[in-house]
């Protein structure tokens, strides 16, 4: 029965790309908020419990909403559902297990680069993207530490944002709405399922991380 949630993803995720791919503002309101939530009930399924992955899930759907609403308020409003989204998930994989310190500084430096590289274009929005990054970059960051499909998903999430704030300074990629939202949802997904397979072993395959520094409550 939990399959059926991942299924029912699937068909969503893929509505949501043709409306994003024809420009079909209908079809993405219709799809989009419903990708986060279809995870949401799979999650619920398998694990009977609120933990910070569910809680991440349901604030990325109040996130996609604002999103799909033109405008620079709009905009800050889904950055900050997608805040709480980033550290509900960093909160619920550091509990879970440490991750490996040479993961952690090559995500902050990936986010100190990429944050000079945008500095100069990004204008009031500096702020708020310099501290949302970093809590992104971080969360990434602790996925490796949960599982090697988690880490993925992490990372791909990082990957769908960074697209977003390109899109914020001026730079546009060809098919760059088709690329946010693959990424988008594949992050999701793995981000999901991994956190699920991670506890449903009892022994997760996180990415080599120093023993002493390592702990699962």
């Amino acid at each position: 029965m939990s399959r059926h949630w991942l299924r029912l993803f699937g068909l969503v995720a893929a509505v949501e790309l043709i409306g994003v791919g024809f420009h079909l503002t209908a079809v993405q309101w219709l799809a989009k908020p419903l990708l986060a939530p279809l995870l949401l009930a799979y999650l619920w399924t398998v694990r009977r419990r609120v933990d910070g992955v569910a809680v991440g899930l349901l604030l990325a759907c109040a996130g996609d909403v604002a999103l799909l609403v033109p405008g620079r308020t709009a905009f800050l409003v889904g950055m900050g559902c997608f805040l709480v989204t980033q550290l509900s998930f960093l909160t619920a994989f550091l509990r879970h297990r440490r991750p490996p310190a040479l993961a952690v500084a090559a995500y902050l430096l990936a986010w100190a680069g990429a944050n000079a590289l945008l500095w100069g274009t990004l204008g009031p929005l500096r702020l708020p993207v310099l501290g949302y990054s970093l809590a992104l970059s971080l969360m990434a960051a602790a996925a490796t530490g949960v599982s090697a499909r988690t880490a993925v998903g992490g990372a791909l999430f990082l990957v769908s944002d960074l697209m977003i704030g390109l899109g914020a300074a001026g730079v546009r990629l060809p098919a760059q709405g088709l690329l946010v939202m693959t990424t988008y949802a594949a992050a999701l997904l793995l981000i999901t399922t991994g956190w699920v397979d991670a506890h449903a072993t009892g022994r997760p395959s996180p990415l080599p991380a120093e023993p002493a520094r390592q702990r699962t409550l």
